[in-house]
Parts: structure tokens; C-alpha cells; sequence
């Protein structure tokens, strides 16, 4: 069965520095695409980056030039650097792959 666990969620000010991890298991870790979505308060699901097989990033917008996505095969993990934090980035965060995400980490951005 598969499982994806979410930590590294915080409370940070403006212009801070978080780093999400997502630990999986009970798949082949290095054959799927890897995705980050959140979910501020009040609002639906928001694609933020994907990360292939092949190690090639993608990223809504909102967070070009502030994340990073990236992967560990050996170790079954996907990792999302964010930097420059903004009230805007406030929500639940969750890795996915398919159709199956974890429970999410909170980030919460205020001063």
C-alpha cells in the first residue's frame, strides 16, 4: 500500500525559509512523477511543482524563482526548498503521486 508522509511544516515570517519533506513507501519510488499541492484556508487544491523521473521540474507561478522541488531515489523521498515566504503561501501542503497524497504539513507565513 502506498504511503506518503509529509514534515518539515512551520510557522515562519515573511521572508523566511522552510524545507517540506515527503517519505513514500510501498511503491517504486523512482518510477513516478513526484507533485506538491496545497490547500490554503477556505480554498481548493493548487498544483505547486512536479518533479519527472527524470529529475525535470515544473512550477505554478506563484512559486518560480522561490521553491525548489527535488528527489532522492535512494532514499524514497521528494523535497520542496521554499524560500521567500509570503503570507500568500500560508496552507496545507501536500506531496502526491497519481491520485494518492499524504495527510500534509502546515505552513504558516505571518509576522
Amino acid at each position: 500500500q502506498v504511503q506518503l508522509v509529509e514534515s518539515g511544516g512551520g510557522l515562519v515570517q515573511p521572508g523566511g525559509t522552510l524545507r517540506l519533506s515527503c517519505a513514500a513507501s510501498g511503491l517504486t519510488f523512482s518510477a513516478y512523477p513526484m507533485t506538491w499541492v496545497r490547500q490554503a484556508p477556505g480554498k481548493g487544491f493548487e498544483w505547486v511543482s512536479t518533479i519527472t523521473v527524470d529529475g525535470n521540474t515544473t512550477y505554478a507561478t506563484s512559486v518560480k524563482g522561490r521553491f525548489t522541488i527535488s528527489r532522492d531515489n535512494a532514499k524514497n523521498m521528494a523535497f520542496l526548498q521554499m524560500n521567500g515566504l509570503e503570507p500568500e503561501d500560508t496552507a496545507v501542503y501536500y506531496c502526491k503521486v497519481g491520485a494518492i497524497r499524504g495527510q500534509g504539513t502546515q505552513v504558516t507565513v505571518s509576522s
